[in-house]
């Protein structure tokens, strides 16, 4: 080989190098990977507490739907419904604690 040939080699390993370490260390590289995975995890986990939350709505609408006396007392708590004889007790709030004074 000549030292031309072997310089040029050199030359277009260390600028292959050095365009590789600009390109994983960028802003679209490996810390962008990185984010967009800890998004994707976040997301993944946030998914499956909204499909918790839509089994247990949907197994509430199903009883719902089969069962009388579950509708009766929905109804009668949203509405605040009385049956005739039934007594209703509204307690007060608890009293809140003073905020201390500087």
């Amino acid at each position: 080989m000549t030292v031309f040939r072997r310089l040029t080699i050199f030359v277009a390993f260390v600028l292959a190098s050095a365009y590789g370490y600009v390109v994983l260390r960028g802003p679209q590289g490996i810390p962008a990977l990185l984010d967009k995975h800890r998004e994707i995890q976040r997301l993944e986990v946030g998914n499956a507490a909204l499909q918790q939350e839509l089994a247990a709505r949907q197994e509430r609408n199903r009883k719902l739907k089969e069962s009388t006396a579950i509708q009766e007392q929905e109804i009668r708590k949203r509405l605040h419904l009385l049956r005739p004889g039934e007594t209703q007790f509204v307690l007060p709030d608890p009293p809140q604690p003073a905020a201390p004074q500087h």
